[in-house]
């Protein structure tokens, strides 16, 4: 069988893409369209399959380009300042959320995606940051600003955008669509033709765009080729699972949407082999899994059920849902793996909590995290109930209390640290690529005044800090110095692991409902490789473990990694104090 060049490779695969999602048209100019818009046709790579583009010692924070502010400097600048002064070495990459300019929802509704939003800097503070660690950039690709270019030019009538937006008859029936907002739907807009309605699945100033017009799936062809001259290495999805629209559906996750990531797939790996998909897809677990495919859409998937299941876990003292849910996780196939978090410039996603906590259990979060300052925000169902689709917290306040109450009534036991620390050092054990809010890593209040001066509940977690004020606090014993050195260390210990790497082997331990385990395995060539075993108390109470129980490999050399000790397989016991945790591992 002859073996096909690159480039051959590339076409049956944009062939086969197309087929699926422009079978009325023929294909082969646009082929050459799309390949042309990637400069494929100067350079083409063969992407090796299965392929892991990451390791243990990978990590990313996520961060606005204006999280830290300083005085008469540019906030990009004062962004790659911090990151090189304290994070270099720590973690591999930066997820700088959108830094374009932009109309509302703090850089989502997108005013023209190749500018960056003079008010941060420029595309060369851009590529600077990218030159130091790898950079995640957003492609706001569902939507984008009513204030656009294109959408201006869709109520003029003329190109490009004319036909770009989805238009619908008022009188369609739409009550199928899945909406994660209460807004209407359809936004009514005047153009040179008179009155149309146009589809918002997020804001009425964040418009659909409509990929059934193969010239828009062009347009962001060549905008992730400009992404990737500016040193984007790695594309955050937003919002992707409702690409393609088709009334009378739910119109997400729809066979085009997945077609629609392949392609994108296709080209961008036989532009640069290493770069990276990552789908941010906040809905039900079986469908956000559906994201990887055949190891040939998503290189990664937003874990977006551990944050509602690990809060839920640290709050109420009670590992039974997180082990149940980790119990039926399938493995990351190579080529593949989790991005996991806990918390984000979003809230507490709950969509991804449906089917693994009951209503009352959501319910009984929910109303823990409103004490603790959160606010909510709701979706509409179809039936014209509303129902929580998120909270909205900063993730240090949400471990302020103990779902119990039973300390003076209100939960406040004075553990909020080390319930804030405890759920990242279990975090950073499960299997995937970890990633930390610059507010979590700084251990980042409420902010309320900010709630107050947007009207938008998600404000309260993205906070701007004055640069002078951060570095005074990282100067002191706060307890935002106390939690940002802990976590760094336990970021630094654990890239030193391979059982950490993010395809490693993970299975859950059974110890007990206060105690929760993991045990992960690198199975290295013509080797056994490190097995790790990590084990919190995710409890008020301290809690007591007979080695015995671990059922330790006899034939290894255990050390506990934290405290840097031997460990005799059937020694004694291990003692937990209230939410700590250890990391076993075995060597040479």
């Amino acid at each position: 069988m002859t073996e096909l060049s690159p480039a051959q490779h590339l076409r049956n695969r944009l062939a086969a893409h197309l087929e699926v999602l422009y079978p009325q048209l023929g294909n082969a100019g646009l082929i050459e369209e799309m390949i042309a818009a990637m400069a494929l046709d100067q350079r083409c790579f063969m992407p090796e399959a299965h392929k892991n583009h990451w390791d243990e010692s990978d990590a990313l924070v996520i961060t606005y380009g204006d999280s830290i502010l300083r005085d008469g400097e540019w906030p990009l600048h004062t962004l790659h300042d911090f990151l090189r002064r304290e994070l270099r070495g720590v973690v591999s990459g930066v997820h700088i959320l959108p830094f374009y300019p932009y109309s509302s929802d703090d850089g989502f509704s997108v005013i023209n995606y190749v500018e960056v939003n003079p008010s941060l800097g420029d595309w060369q503070d851009v590529s600077a940051i990218a030159r130091d660690f790898d950079l995640m950039a957003d492609l706001v690709i569902n939507h984008c600003s009513s204030r656009s270019l294109w959408f201006e030019n869709f109520k003029q009538r003329r190109d490009p955008g004319q036909d770009y937006f989805v238009e619908v008859d008022p009188s369609v029936d739409l009550s199928a669509v899945v909406r994660p907002r209460t807004s209407p739907l359809l936004s009514e807009v005047q153009t040179l033709d008179g009155k149309r309605h146009v589809w918002c699945t997020f804001s009425h100033d964040q418009v659909d765009l409509n990929f059934e017009n193969p010239k828009v799936l062009l347009e962001f062809i060549k905008i992730i080729r400009y992404y990737l001259d500016m040193g984007v290495k790695i594309f955050r999805l937003d919002a992707v699972a409702f690409l393609w629209k088709i009334p009378g559906t739910s119109s997400l996750n729809l066979e085009q949407t997945h077609e629609a990531v392949r392609l994108l797939r296709s080209l961008i790996e036989h532009a640069v082999p290493d770069a990276i998909i990552i789908t941010e897809t906040n809905i039900p677990l079986r469908e956000n899994l559906a994201y990887f495919g055949n190891a040939n859409e998503a290189h990664m998937v937003y874990n977006f059920s551990l944050p509602p299941l690990l809060i839920n876990t640290l709050v109420t003292g009670s590992s039974r849902a997180l082990k149940t849910w980790m119990m039926g996780m399938p493995a990351a196939q190579d080529g593949t793996t989790y991005f996991n978090f806990i918390a984000s410039h979003d809230g507490i996603g709950l969509r991804p909590a449906e089917g693994l906590l009951d209503d009352e259990e959501i319910k009984a979060l929910v109303g823990v995290m409103q004490k603790s300052g959160g606010r909510v925000s709701w979706r509409a169902l179809a039936n014209g109930e509303n129902r929580p689709y998120e909270i909205n917290i900063s993730l240090f306040d949400a471990m302020r209390r103990r779902l119990d109450g039973s300390h003076g009534g209100d939960g406040e036991d004075g553990y909020q640290e080390q319930r804030f620390i405890c759920a990242h050092a279990l975090m950073l054990a499960v299997q995937g690529v970890p990633a930390f809010y610059i507010h979590s890593l700084l251990a980042t209040e409420n902010d309320e005044n900010r709630v107050l001066h947007t009207s938008h509940n998600r404000a309260i977690n993205r906070h701007q800090w004055s640069a002078d004020n951060l570095e005074e606090q990282l100067a002191t014993t706060s307890h935002h110095a106390r939690i940002f050195a802990v976590l760094k260390e336990l970021i630094k210990l654990r890239a030193k692991q391979p059982a950490f790497h993010p395809n490693a082997a993970q299975y859950p331990l059974h110890l007990g409902d206060h105690v929760f385990g993991l045990r992960r395995e690198c199975h290295t060539e013509g080797s056994a490789g490190q097995s790790l075993l990590a084990i919190y108390n995710i409890s008020a109470c301290a809690q007591t473990l007979a080695m015995s129980s671990l059922n330790l490999d006899a034939d290894k050399h255990w050390r506990e990694l934290l405290s840097d000790t031997d460990i005799h397989p059937e020694a004694g016991d291990i003692v937990l104090p209230p939410y700590a945790y250890c990391w076993l591992a075995s060597r040479p």
